[in-house]
């Protein structure tokens, strides 16, 4: 396709799935059956990615419990009253926190990319949490010998490992999840908050070349759980030039909610480098109606206009699904709004002459 598309993430699990995990949370169930549903949910899932057209495709995170807390979803060491993440709507997220050290990765993401690539001979996009997100769970009063220092050491170091891992056993392109970069400055208006974010994750990435940068991208969004944003009045223009200071090849970000996309595409051609592949969102989960082909078509030729072909791509504003729970959107629903992405994208690179 002349102007690349990518998915983000994360697809609506089926119904039986969701029933299943609770049934085997309450102990009646085994893991075993469990897991063949994970099974049955991913192969079902990478079919009908492959019908939609999409030339990337990922596993849906079927079997991730979040976007955030994959890695450590089942360590010993973690204690439920973390940071609460509140949405417009009035519902939270919490994160958990660190009890005590040494803080390490319980699951790595290659093992999802690994199950997915058994199912599809297309390319395979592989998400990974920010290291910046995790440095939450850090507790502010410490953590006696086990310092902040250590463990920002011990987190960049399986951040690192996670990444490399997805790039070692072939990821098309590995994405971080930055979605807390725009909260960032809701929590600290001063910034300060994110440049801690922004250096912390610049650690990570440049343990990797030039060459391997460019297979990695960062994804910013106001969030996307249960219809719902947690930061969507922070003005993008706070984050932008900030955000264009990673060392990453591809940058992700939602667009097709936002309320004045000239304005937003104005400041993304103001402050992004050459050499970074911009990935517009032209397809909002959040909202119910199916996008029409023509409808991001008119995106894609409005982002043209102020980023160059050789650098615009298209993608969701968000995963359909981060939270293993969240029911909000339907599966089919999903699926059509990607079709419409891959089918718009198309028309738009006919119109350009690409």
């Amino acid at each position: 396709m002349p102007i690349p598309t990518e998915p983000i993430g994360s697809i609506p699990r089926p119904p039986q799935l969701l029933e299943a995990i609770g049934e085997f949370q309450a102990g009646r169930i085994t893991q075993d059956r469990l897991d063949f549903l994970y099974e049955e949910a991913l192969r079902d899932t990478i079919l009908r990615f492959e019908a939609t057209g999409s030339p990337v495709i990922t596993d849906g995170e079927q079997s991730k419990p979040s976007f955030a807390t994959y890695p450590i979803h089942g360590l010993e060491n973690l204690a439920p009253d973390g940071i609460v993440v509140p949405f417009a709507d009035g519902h939270t997220r919490r994160l958990p926190r660190l009890a005590s050290g040494p803080f390490h990765y319980k699951t790595f993401a290659d093992s999802y990319l690994m199950a997915a690539r058994q199912h599809t001979k297309l390319p395979v996009k592989q998400a990974v949490i920010s290291p910046s997100l995790l440095s939450l769970l850090y507790p502010a009063e410490g953590l006696g010998a086990y310092s902040r220092e250590q463990f920002v050491n011990d987190l960049i170091d399986e951040a690192r490992k996670d990444i490399r891992a997805c790039l070692a056993n072939g990821a098309y392109k590995v994405q971080i999840d930055f979605t807390e970069a725009r909260l960032s400055l809701k929590l600290d208006p001063s910034g300060k908050l994110l440049e801690q974010f922004i250096g912390l994750n610049n650690q990570v990435l440049n343990h990797f070349a030039a060459e391997e940068r460019q297979k990695l991208g960062v994804h910013t969004c106001p969030g996307g759980d249960q219809d719902a944003t947690h930061s969507a009045d922070v003005d993008y223009a706070g984050l932008l030039p900030a955000f264009f200071r990673l060392n990453a090849g591809s940058f992700y970000l939602q667009m097709a909610s936002e309320k004045d996309r000239a304005r937003v595409l104005r400041l993304i051609r103001k402050h992004s480098r050459p050499g970074q592949n911009i990935f517009v969102g032209v397809i909002d989960p959040i909202d119910p109606q199916i996008e029409t082909v023509q409808q991001v078509c008119d995106r894609v030729l409005e982002a043209a206009e102020f980023i160059p072909l050789d650098r615009l791509g298209t993608t969701d504003d968000c995963g359909f699904s981060p939270f293993g729970d969240d029911t909000s959107t339907a599966r089919d629903t999903a699926f059509e709004k990607i079709r419409a992405r891959v089918a718009g994208t198309e028309l738009a690179a006919e119109k350009l002459g690409v």
